[in-house]
């Protein structure tokens, strides 16, 4: 009966952990970079090519202009994305925009809202390109969820930035 109740204890430990994290952990950010060996106009043309953009974001399935803004900050587009088997609709704001230098998405969907800060810094021939992403969750139990999951957005942003690089590169 003492070993029922210490399991008992333990697990209630555990949920109470979890539950408390929705409630303090209310963001999460990360950063990713990689330098890509071409150079900083062409990796930024490329990166703002929503037809070359299909290349290096397979999961995007469509992407559609809501408004679409002179000198293209505000901007916003409705992308459908295919996100393991699941549709899912979100849409896509831009918030920044420098040329040759940085751009700002900002992502809504029902589960979340995050934020996409590239920057391009020009290093000879080569460009470096830093990505800082901030994830939001619309509903408690994501929010719980997502601070767990903070290594697995790191790793696909970093996934998707080597198959840009790849694509620039070829």
């Amino acid at each position: 009966m003492k070993a029922v109740k210490i399991v008992l204890g333990i697990v209630t430990a555990f949920v109470l952990v979890f539950l408390l994290t929705g409630i303090i952990v209310t963001e999460v950010k990360y950063t990713a970079e990689i330098e890509i060996n071409k150079p900083i106009n062409e990796v930024f043309k490329n990166f703002e090519n929503v037809d070359f953009m299909k290349k290096w974001l397979p999961e995007v399935k469509s992407i559609e202009p809501i408004e679409e803004k002179k000198g293209v900050l505000g901007s916003t587009y409705a992308m459908t994305v295919i996100n393991q088997g699941q549709e899912m609709k979100m849409v896509e704001k831009i918030t920044a925009y420098i040329p040759n230098e940085k751009m700002t998405f900002q992502f809504d969907s029902d589960q979340m809202t995050k934020i996409d800060d590239y920057n391009f810094i020009a290093n000879g021939n080569k460009t470096k390109m830093i990505q800082n992403c901030s994830v939001n969750s619309k509903s408690y139990m994501t929010a719980c969820l997502f601070p767990y999951f903070k290594g697995t957005f790191k790793n696909l942003s970093l996934s998707y930035m080597k198959r840009f690089k790849e694509e620039v590169e070829k």
